[in-house]
């Protein structure tokens, strides 16, 4: 039988981080207000683009599945803040790398890295390719207006990456089920006005586009979404939650993850919770997450992980996910952002008083 599994691992973090006293400066609020409403203590402001997170995490991951950029047949981005739009940033990726194989980028917001672990496991288990590179990089810094402490003590920069690779099994192995979907209903409830080809050109408002969040909407259907598809994946890989070692859901806020162990009856033990060191990632969460529970020990030989997610859209994806027999890398890269010589308020300082001046009504 034919499996996807997971046979390498990555991520990246840009080194500037801003903590929750940081924000203080900028904006009126404090570490216990957002601890209290997120669980989140910091997170990372990128120094550089999109695509050049994505390659470092992407070197890392190369590096543990003991490959070469020539042995892969694509690469998936998921990203909602990529660098370029025109071409997609995996190009860029690829070009970094030296890979020569098919390369696209996915937007599915905070559900695309799953997204891509869905579609390059169907490209698999069907024979078309053997490895895949998947990475989730946001630099999603570039859309807060640090004027809105509601939305912007939320999110962080930073990458986390995957091959998945092609292993013949007698046994259920990788990625044993998955789902997908999207409910256009509430696609206002979280987005980005104002930019893209609808961007008006030569106004000085087009400058002025923020990421928008109706928290409360978006929190009770985060809940339901993830909690559909997770039952899905477990129904279709005929498992229920007692079979479950890990659950690594998409690190949005700790109230939405603590109600959707509690709602699905999983001990929270058993939840993967690093929101506290970055904030909502957006695609990143997922396979940064995966990263620190490797080296955190939390991932075993064997064990049966259950992954979801939730994003704008409004998108939801959850994948039921078997290890294998390895949890340390083949081998380990030197990749590494380049130095950064500012501290991460000064990252933001002046997009944060332009924004003051002009104020969203």
């Amino acid at each position: 039988m034919l499996t996807a599994q997971i046979t390498g691992w990555g991520k990246c973090l840009p080194p500037a981080v801003l903590s929750n006293d940081d924000l203080s400066q900028v904006m009126d609020t404090n570490d216990e207000w957002i601890r209290t409403r997120t669980g989140i203590g910091q997170r990372h402001i990128s120094h550089v683009s999109t695509s050049t997170l994505a390659t470092v995490a992407a070197k890392h991951a190369l590096a543990s599945a003991g490959l070469q950029a020539s042995d892969l047949d694509m690469i998936l981005i998921a990203t909602a803040s990529p660098d370029t739009l025109l071409p997609n940033i995996a190009a860029t990726v690829q070009a970094e790398l030296g890979a020569s194989c098919a390369a696209l980028d996915i937007n599915a917001a905070c559900s695309g890295f799953l997204y891509g672990v869905g579609l390059a496991t169907a490209q698999i288990k069907c024979g078309q390719m053997q490895r895949i590179l998947i990475v989730g990089a946001e630099r999603l810094s570039f859309y807060i207006n640090w004027t809105m402490r509601e939305s912007a003590v939320l999110f962080g920069d930073g990458a986390g990456a995957v091959i998945l690779e092609a292993v013949t099994s007698d046994q259920p192995a990788g990625v044993i089920s998955y789902a997908m979907h999207n409910d256009p209903s509430g696609r206002e409830h979280l987005k980005v006005d104002g930019f893209g080809s609808d961007m008006k050109r030569f106004d000085q408002e087009a400058e002025n586009f923020h990421l928008q969040f109706n928290g409360r909407e978006v929190f009770k259907r985060a809940i339901g979404g993830m909690g559909k598809l997770s039952k899905q994946v477990l129904e279709q890989a005929q498992l229920t939650t007692d079979d479950i070692d890990l659950v690594i859901p998409h690190q949005a806020n700790v109230r939405i993850i603590e109600t959707l162990i509690a709602k699905m009856g999983v001990p929270a033990e058993k939840a993967f919770v690093n929101i506290e060191q970055y904030g909502n990632t957006s695609a990143a969460t997922i396979p940064i997450a995966l990263c620190d529970a490797i080296e955190q020990g939390r991932i075993k030989p064997h064990d049966t992980l259950l992954s979801c997610a939730f994003g704008a859209g409004l998108t939801s994806a959850a994948a039921v996910i078997k290890w294998g027999e390895r949890t340390t890398p083949v081998s380990a890269s030197d990749a590494q952002l380049p130095p950064c010589e500012q501290s991460a308020l000064e990252l933001i300082a002046h997009t944060a008083a332009e924004q003051k001046k002009r104020p969203i009504e």
